[in-house]
């Protein structure tokens, strides 16, 4: 019997691929209200996601510019500290012993995909706790 997925929060943010993300941040803002978050501005540096939500920051969208044919959609779900742990054996055990987290320097990260080759994203801002519980501190 297989155990059961760690609980997972609530939604994260949504990874969108588009030809050019001054064009797209234009108009994400222009259609649907949203604009970009300072505090994220960094990432989007070397390729990084320029990261933007809607006026009540409840709803994030991290625009990656690539061309056509690497343009797929990331679901992130967010996790706690306890969490992210737990979501680290569960995706070693269930998907591949080799998955390792990813540092990004405020928040951790862990990637899959499922059978048809859709990408998630488990992530958490527990930032200071995990790099502990990694020995990475």
């Amino acid at each position: 019997m297989r155990g059961m997925a760690p609980t997972i929060e609530r939604f994260d943010h949504l990874h969108v691929y588009v030809s050019d993300r001054v064009a797209a941040e234009v108009w994400y803002d222009r259609v649907l209200g949203f604009r970009r978050i300072p505090e994220y501005e960094h990432w989007a540096a070397d390729g990084g996601p320029l990261t933007i939500a809607n006026a009540s920051g409840s709803v994030h969208i991290a625009l990656f510019e690539r061309p056509a044919s690497a343009r797929h959609a990331t679901l992130a779900l967010l996790v706690s500290r306890e969490g992210f742990s737990q979501w680290l054996s569960h995706a070693r055990a269930e998907i591949d012993a080799s998955i390792e987290p990813e540092d990004h320097g405020m928040s951790w990260s862990i990637y899959f995909r499922d059978p048809d080759g859709n990408p998630f994203e488990i992530t958490s801002y527990e930032y200071d706790g995990i790099a502990s519980d990694l020995g990475k501190s």
